[in-house]
């Protein structure tokens, strides 16, 4: 049984109408890890305020700019024309490069970064240019698979929470806050399904039964 199976239970105790929402929505895949903690960085830069398909995109595009390896090294080693040609913004390029440059050198080490808590871990990556809290939470939560993120700044868990409950406006990043509270220490879990449920209102995902979100 998975962290996330076990999450399930006291999720639908502590909220009904989401447990229906998990229940129709059964398990969700996990993604694999993204090659490395450096990648995986380098992955939420590019997915910053972007659609997936979008972002997804200018990300392969990315990979095959640097050989097909997401490194320090290769990020490094790239001309600033190839990160641009990529489609990345300037200042995702720059962002990309002050990564590479502070992992490189050890200010932001990225080796045993795990052994760190999610705060320490997020404080760490914002010293680096152009990563926020966001960032770094879809870093713990994807690459790291922290169990207890609740990025209340994402638009997607945002919307997603408020599809499942059928609130008549998108809630408020300090209302979800306080809306994640009961799910302690399973905040990442109520994250992931919030997504799935964006993605069944716009028909990517289906549910088990009628009355989906």
């Amino acid at each position: 049984m998975t962290g996330a199976d076990q999450a399930i239970t006291p999720i639908a105790t502590a909220d009904p109408v989401l447990g229906d929402f998990i229940r129709r929505a059964g398990p969700l895949g996990h993604r694999s890890g993204s090659g490395g903690h450096f990648a995986a960085l380098g992955r939420s830069i590019v997915f910053q305020q972007l659609a997936g398909p979008a972002a997804a995109a200018i990300h392969a595009r990315l990979v095959a700019a640097v050989g097909g390896v997401v490194t320090p090294e290769s990020i490094l080693e790239a001309e600033p024309e190839a990160l641009r040609a990529a489609g990345l913004s300037a200042s995702k390029a720059a962002a990309l490069v002050d990564l590479a440059a502070k992992a490189a050198d050890g200010t932001v080490p990225l080796d045993g970064i795990e052994t760190l808590d999610d705060e320490g871990i997020i404080a760490r990556l914002s010293t680096v240019r152009g990563i926020g809290r966001w960032t770094a939470e879809m870093f713990l939560l994807f690459e790291l698979g922290r169990p207890d993120v609740w990025p209340v700044d994402d638009y997607g868990v945002r919307n997603g929470w408020s599809l499942i409950h059928g609130l008549p406006s998108t809630i408020s990043p300090k209302a979800l806050l306080l809306a994640g509270e009961p799910f302690r220490p399973h905040r990442s879990t109520v994250a992931l399904y919030c997504w799935h449920a964006v993605h069944v209102s716009r028909g990517q995902a289906a549910l088990t039964d009628a009355g989906a979100a």
